[in-house]
């Protein structure tokens, strides 16, 4: 499961929806007034079992902690998901095979709106596009092969990520990476939209956004272009918002920041295991700084970016193959040691860790490698292993480095004027340089 998704499904998993609370007005009074004017239409295709859809989603990220009272929630309330997403598919083989079996469902054909319904509000991802096809003007219906190459990203993250983003009325916000256009929505809500910029390098994603923002009463200004070169056009912004991975902070981002100014994007190696979430800052003197925070889920990579992944094949020899296998006293590091896991990406790259199954199990797809660790009883585990690559000794180094390092969560992020940027924690003793590969904009 990518690690984008795991999110919403576990909240979904652990939460019960309750639409009265949602709908209490905890916190509205003070930002209703000054939000006002950047209300949707309530004739903007809304009906009432969208709404309480809708009401029961942001109950339910409210209960996970990932939604708090507040703008953000106001927004999300407030927008009708399907006159964005009137269309969204839904798969139907299973995750391994081959090839995958999909259908397209459409709010318009009665026998696909509770499906739909349900698809929308579920907190899931939502895939909005198959093989770069046009959005607007398609035929509802099943495809086979190819892959989604655009989506609405899970609610309890983008939630997460936009109370961080803190927008505020009047705010010149650029949001690279359009998707489904949710946070451009937001971004009209919150701030008003004649200053928001939505941005996509695909023309069809863009030409969407045109055509359904308006829908809801917003005209802010999409365009079509390479996201890591930022739109210059309109800059600087209060507020940068980038919905895929990059492998380091395109410059041009941090160019474009308005001072006082704020910019989120997923850090990401080609493992999609353990991203890490850049936030900067840019001062009211211009300077800037700028922090590396181990997170749980992240965005997906974007164009261009290659990721590694575990095969069925793969998957089932790491889970069930028999190896050469110690027994320790060492426990494997917890899943909550974030910071660890982050620096382990980087310092030791190409590990996928396999997130469906209980034990610990990491594989190295480019060589074969493998590592599984197994509880053998009270403070001893098993840990069995294949291939070229010592996993277990790599995490073992990660580890102490990590402990001498203060066990930190948090790094900090240089941005140094010869284009080099490290992460180093906050005693010095752990660092690492981004990577520089051909391609990336600065």
């Amino acid at each position: 499961m990518p690690r984008e998704q795991g999110a919403a499904r576990r909240s979904r998993r652990v939460c019960r929806a309750r639409p009265s609370r949602a709908l209490e007005c905890e916190g509205r009074s003070d930002f209703a007034l000054s939000a006002a004017p950047f209300l949707p239409p309530q004739s903007a295709g809304d009906t009432s079992g969208a709404a309480d859809a809708r009401a029961a989603m942001v109950a339910r990220l409210e209960e996970s902690g990932e939604l708090r009272p507040g703008p953000v929630r106001e927004a999300l309330l407030a927008l009708p998901r399907q006159v964005l997403m009137p269309q969204a598919y839904v798969r139907r083989s299973a995750p391994d095979e081959t090839p995958p079996r999909w259908d397209l469902l459409d709010w318009t054909r009665p026998a696909d709106l509770d499906e739909l319904l349900e698809r929308l509000h579920s907190g899931d991802s939502v895939a909005i596009q198959h093989d770069g096809e046009p959005i607007l003007g398609r035929t509802a219906g099943p495809r086979r092969k190819g892959v989604m190459t655009a989506m609405s990203s899970t609610m309890g993250m983008i939630a997460d990520l936009l109370q961080l983003l803190d927008l505020r009325p009047g705010q010149r916000v650029l949001d690279i990476g359009t998707g489904a256009g949710v946070t451009a929505a937001v971004a009209c809500f919150l701030c008003g939209d004649a200053g928001v910029v939505t941005l996509d390098i695909d023309p069809h994603v863009t030409a969407a956004a045109r055509e359904r923002l308006p829908a809801l009463g917003y005209q802010p200004t999409a365009v079509t272009g390479d996201g890591t070169a930022g739109w210059a056009e309109t800059a600087p912004y209060d507020r940068v918002f980038v919905s895929f991975a990059v492998r380091r902070v395109p410059t041009a981002m941090v160019e474009q920041l308005a001072p006082g100014g704020r910019a989120l994007l997923t850090l990401g190696t080609s493992s999609p295991s353990w991203p890490g979430l850049a936030v900067i800052d840019k001062r009211p003197d211009g300077t800037v700084e700028a922090e590396l925070r181990a997170v749980e889920f992240g965005h997906r990579a974007g164009a261009g970016f290659d990721r590694l992944f575990l095969s069925a094949s793969f998957r089932d020899t790491i889970t069930t193959a028999d190896g050469p296998t110690q027994r320790t006293r060492i426990a494997p590091p917890a899943d909550t040691a974030r910071g660890m896991w982050l620096a382990l990406d980087a310092l030791h790259p190409g590990l996928v860790r396999h997130f469906g199954v209980e034990d610990l199990t990491i594989g190295a797809p480019e060589c074969g490698s493998w590592m599984r660790v197994r509880v053998a009883g009270h403070r001893r585990w098993d840990v069995t292993a294949c291939g070229p690559r010592d996993i277990w000794g790599e995490i073992q180094d990660a580890t102490a480095r990590w402990r001498a390092a203060g066990e930190p969560a948090t790094y900090r992020l240089h941005l140094d004027t010869d284009d080099v940027q490290r992460a180093t924690s906050p005693n010095g003793a752990l660092t690492w340089q981004l990577p520089r590969t051909p391609g990336d904009s600065r």
